[in-house]
């Protein structure tokens, strides 16, 4: 029997299911007796650090967990779960952590993209249980803004580089913690939680471990919609036009595809519930039981996007955001994408009129942290006679339109990409970020389904905007279009569907391109 410590923040339906699918059953606390009563505690920790402690306080968690953790008991912390132990964090000044191990929390101090975002390696510093089997290469997943510093240098079990050295993983006793999440870090994750559970003895990884380096992310979409008969497939469309012959194009399964996919090395898996913004996601039952399948199977990042907003229902009643994306965490989703939402909240905050606090954006970061906001843009070129024609942001691109016009600006889109707005790309990511979202997904229209490649273009003029990590999503037609825009931007991860949908490149094929070119996860 483990024991699970879930505060009533973040997806913690992922650590549950990789339990089981260990063979294990688990108890979920729902006192504060409950902890001091468990043979092993797990605690997964997601959100924002102050909101963390303040819900263990008023559920009369902390001190219990605090006299558990005194007796040295098998103890598993994962992300915030392992910020918890220490004294303070930046996120939070004046909120007091656990204090069980000396240090602090602070903020990344680097060059690179925040949120620490994907798949990095670990340096092992002593030996540990969780390390038998490892042979010192594999990646973990890791999404966090805030890392350990370790004020004992014994309790540091692992590190990684991102840009500097930080602490990755902690040890006293029998206290076992990861910043990393080995729920979403496929069978190497799931090796680590069964080393922890099935007591295994303590290790290093039989390699010496490679230089640490962040991996570039390959992620697997799926569109997805009700079909002319009213059930939930995969489609795909060509410029956002799913219809063929005037039926919705059925590609597969939703679950069954993310399984597939899973198997095949997809470093994330995204689900865009195309039709989302037409209906009341709550009412979406199919949509959220595909979540909770999915997370039974797959163990890798899952981000749920479309019609994540304020609502209000026929009867009157209002429903927010922040329930909204409640009930998909609960289902299963790691993030959280939001798309014709954040276009409307971005124009209100550059008009002046919007209220601070109330954007899904803002709900959403706020209790589940920034990692978890994930804006999806979706923008088609419009070109126009020179740099000073238009108040947008213009680039000057190497492919003019049939009038030989060699600049343009991004215009975002909502709906689907059937209504333009007066806002461009560029901006949109920029607001998004002030707001609170962690990563941007950059889709491109004019791309879409046509297989010649991503708008490098683009990407480039978004990466060099923000300081958020960024996906580069529309055209990818062949392996090689990979390894263009990872060499010639920096995007952090590459997204496709169509071409892994029908099996014209699967995601095998591209990672066997990459590898040795680029970083990836093997």
């Amino acid at each position: 029997m483990i024991t699970l410590l879930d505060y009533g923040a973040g997806n913690v339906r992922s650590v549950i299911n990789a339990i089981e699918a260990l063979g294990e059953t688990v108890r979920v606390v729902e006192k504060p007796a409950d902890i001091l009563a468990a043979d092993k505690l797990v605690f997964p920790g997601v959100g924002s650090f102050g909101r963390m402690m303040e819900t263990l306080h008023q559920r009369d968690l902390a001190a219990p967990l605090k006299e558990y953790l005194a007796q040295d008991r098998p103890f598993l912390g994962i992300c915030l779960g392992l910020q918890a132990l220490f004294q303070t964090s930046d996120e939070a000044p004046g909120v007091p952590g656990l204090g069980v191990l000396p240090g602090r929390i602070v903020r990344f101090r680097t060059n690179l993209a925040v949120p620490h975002m994907g798949w990095n390696g670990i340096t092992a510093k002593s030996s540990s249980p969780i390390f038998n089997g490892l042979d010192g290469d594999e990646k973990f997943y890791f999404v966090h803004s805030y890392h350990a510093v370790c004020n004992n240098a014994d309790h540091i079990l692992a590190t990684t580089d991102y840009g500097y050295v930080f602490v990755s993983a902690v040890r006293r006793g029998n206290l076992l913690a990861t910043q990393f999440h080995p729920e979403k870090s496929g069978p190497t994750g799931l090796r680590i939680l069964e080393n922890f559970i099935r007591n295994a003895p303590a290790a290093l990884p039989s390699n010496c471990p490679s230089p640490t380096c962040l991996a570039r992310r390959i992620i697997a979409c799926l569109d997805v919609r009700a079909n002319d008969r009213g059930d939930l497939v995969v489609t795909k469309g060509d410029q956002y036009d799913v219809r063929e012959k005037g039926q919705v194009r059925n590609l597969g399964k939703p679950v069954e595809l993310a399984a597939r996919y899973y198997e095949e090395g997809a470093d994330e898996i995204t689900f865009l519930n195309i039709t989302g913004f037409r209906d009341f996601p709550l009412k979406d039952m199919p949509m959220l039981e595909v979540l909770r399948r999915t997370s039974e199977k797959v163990f890798v990042p899952l981000t749920i996007g479309g019609g994540i907003r304020n609502y209000t229902d026929s009867s009157g009643r209002s429903w927010s955001a922040l329930e909204v994306a409640d009930a998909y965490f609960r289902s299963g989703a790691d993030k959280i994408s939001i798309g014709s939402e954040a276009v409307l909240v971005a124009e209100s905050h550059l008009a002046g009129t919007h209220r601070p606090g109330t954007s899904a954006i803002e709900q959403i970061a706020r209790v589940y942290g920034n990692q978890a906001v994930v804006i999806s843009i979706d923008p088609r070129r419009v070109y126009v006679d020179g740099p000073e024609a238009c108040s947008h942001r213009v680039i000057e691109t190497s492919l003019p339109d049939s009038a030989g016009r060699r600049h343009c600006w991004y215009q975002c889109t909502i709906k689907g990409g059937r209504e333009g707005r007066p806002i461009d790309a560029v901006t949109l990511a920029k607001v998004c970020q002030e707001l609170g979202a962690g990563e941007i997904l950059l889709n491109c229209i004019d791309r879409d389904g046509t297989n010649q490649g991503f708008d490098l273009e683009l990407v480039n003029a978004v990466k060099e905007a923000v300081s958020i990590p960024v996906i580069a999503s529309s055209g990818a037609g062949c392996a090689e279009h990979f390894y263009q825009v990872f060499s010639l931007t920096a995007a952090e991860a590459a997204l496709a569907a169509g071409i892994f949908h029908r099996g014209e490149v699967p995601i095998g094929r591209v990672k066997q391109y990459l590898a040795g070119k680029v970083e990836i996860r093997i």
